[in-house]
């Protein structure tokens, strides 16, 4: 019974502790956003140079820290303000990191409890790959590329893909070969015809940035959709793929 009694007491002020770091972290955030506002809303003369810096390293401050905060509300937080910043055009490395972070929250980051796993959050993860598409750097896809090797939620996987597709960039075609082994690793199990559908559309959306698509797992990609479980209308769409690609290739010989 005292053991009981033991156990119960540690329970609650470890409850209490937590509750106290999250209200002490939440001061801290507000207390900087507040600082934030306040600089943002000076109008009678411009910012000079070192109040701009100031105010952006505060901003990226924030995010970090609600980005690795244990609290899930923090990071949807933290997700918004990343997306002010890109608004504003900020595409610096602090965004770029703290929206792979976010992105492997529960896959890559992991925190568990007594083997369970607490911060498995895909709707997070799906809006980082968002964010990150948004962002359209180099540094930008190769997280996306890191979110493909890492993820098993097709929700999540079909936001990436989409993010990829809209990046358009394919160098040695690793963007093409990581979505093609996406699309295979779920065909083979548990094919999901929003993941097809938005490879498909990738697919397409690269082609026609880089010129053509010369890895032929993509086509193998394709042609499996075409016959495989699919619905009539992402049937259709890998078929109609199929001749979009192939008119690359046509060209391609034409001006040779």
């Amino acid at each position: 019974m005292e053991n009981c009694k033991l156990t119960e007491y540690s329970v609650y002020w470890k409850e209490k502790l937590m509750t106290l770091k999250r209200i002490y972290l939440t001061a801290i955030i507000f207390g900087c956003a507040a600082m934030v506002v306040s600089a943002q809303t000076r109008t009678s003369r411009e910012l000079s140079v070192e109040e701009s810096y100031l105010q952006q390293s505060v901003e990226l401050m924030i995010i970090r820290e609600q980005s690795r905060s244990e609290s899930r509300e923090m990071k949807q937080v933290a997700l918004e303000y990343i997306n002010d910043a890109i608004n504003r055009g900020n595409t610096s490395d602090d965004i770029r990191a703290a929206l792979e972070y976010l992105g492997t929250e529960g896959t890559i980051n992991q925190v568990r409890e007594n083997g369970r796993l607490l911060n498995n959050y895909p709707d997070i993860r799906m809006k980082a790959a968002t964010y990150l598409g948004n962002l359209g750097t180099p540094e930008a896809k190769a997280s996306l590329i890191k979110m493909c090797l890492a993820d098993n939620e097709p929700m999540v996987l079909t936001e990436v893909i989409k993010s990829l597709g809209r990046i358009g960039l394919n160098d040695n075609e690793d963007t093409v070969s990581a979505i093609s082994w996406i699309v295979t690793r779920f065909d083979v199990l548990n094919p999901d015809n929003m993941l097809a559908l938005s490879a498909l559309e990738a697919y397409e959306k690269l082609a026609a940035a880089n010129g053509g698509i010369k890895d032929p797992s993509v086509i193998r990609t394709v042609m499996r959709i075409a016959e495989g479980p699919y619905i009539r209308i992402v049937q259709e769409r890998a078929k109609q793929t199929l001749s979009d690609l192939r008119q690359y290739g046509t060209q391609s010989s034409a001006q040779n």
